[in-house]
């Protein structure tokens, strides 16, 4: 794989359209197909879903619960469509699974009171000192003449020390709006923003993880939510009115006339 042709590559995909990520990554994949498995492993795309061919229950797709073409689902543990006999598939170990498992429990009840639905999935695994993890949430909106969806992907290390743990946390968070009316046109709104955080906090036995990264994930998401209300909602407003007034155009010159010639009086 060359270099050049990967980073020609993500630059690409960073100046298309971000709501039409995953069908320009597949064509691109399909371009070079070298390329396939850093790409994956590097482009934030919207999640997809999966229903648990045990459960029954709905779980999100990632790079982080892929092995080749099949999915561990958080419910029953096991690869969808089975491995091989030759595969272990890097599950994660008894203790890290039950964590995953409390984890999935509090994301849910979040994912209700913030969401009021949508679909949640949390996959951990082993390090050598520590563990690692990701928290993905996803909502969408049913399709009709507008439609939008919204998803998170929160990846985590938790590092143990004595008594402490070191975190580091990469959220991202993938937006898209799409309206059509006769009244508006139609209007698109898609992007994407990446933040990320370090942070030592203290640990007392493995619940303890639990809440801390809760806990850091819920106030990111808050950050992020309020940076996208007033920057990119905010920055998008002021010019859709400055583009277009309501007011009538002989009465914003008038106004306009009459404030120059205050300021005009003013340095007399």
């Amino acid at each position: 794989m060359s270099s050049d042709q990967f980073d020609s590559a993500l630059d690409l995909l960073r100046r298309l359209p971000p709501h039409s990520t995953s069908a320009n990554l597949a064509r691109i994949c399909a371009l070079a197909p070298s390329l396939t498995e850093d790409l994956l492993s590097s482009v934030d795309q919207p999640l997809q879903t999966r229903q648990c061919q045990k459960t029954k229950k709905e779980y999100l797709l990632c790079d982080y619960n892929r092995d080749g073409d099949s999915y561990r689902s958080p419910w029953s543990n096991e690869f969808e469509p089975e491995l091989g006999d030759d595969e272990d598939g890097g599950r994660p170990s008894e203790r890290v699974r039950k964590m995953e498992v409390e984890m999935g429990r509090a994301v849910e009840v979040y994912r209700e009171l913030y969401y009021e639905g949508g679909v949640s999935s949390v996959y951990f695994w082993d390090l050598d000192d520590g563990f690692a993890g990701v928290v993905l949430l996803k909502k969408t909106t049913p399709k009709s003449s507008s439609e939008g969806g919204w998803d998170s992907i929160h990846v985590f290390e938790a590092i143990d020390r004595a008594r402490t743990a070191h975190y580091k946390l990469t959220s991202t968070v993938i937006l898209h709006l799409r309206a059509a009316n006769d009244a508006l046109g139609d209007m698109d709104l898609s992007g994407n923003m990446t933040r990320q955080i370090e942070q030592d906090m203290p640990v007392q036995n493995d619940g303890s993880h639990i809440v801390n990264v809760g806990k850091m994930v819920e106030d990111m998401e808050l950050k992020m939510r309020n940076l996208l209300q007033e920057v990119y909602f905010g920055k998008a407003k002021d010019i859709v009115g400055d583009l277009r007034s309501i007011q009538p155009l002989t009465e914003a010159n008038r106004d306009k006339a009459t404030h120059q010639e205050m300021i005009n009086s003013m340095k007399r």
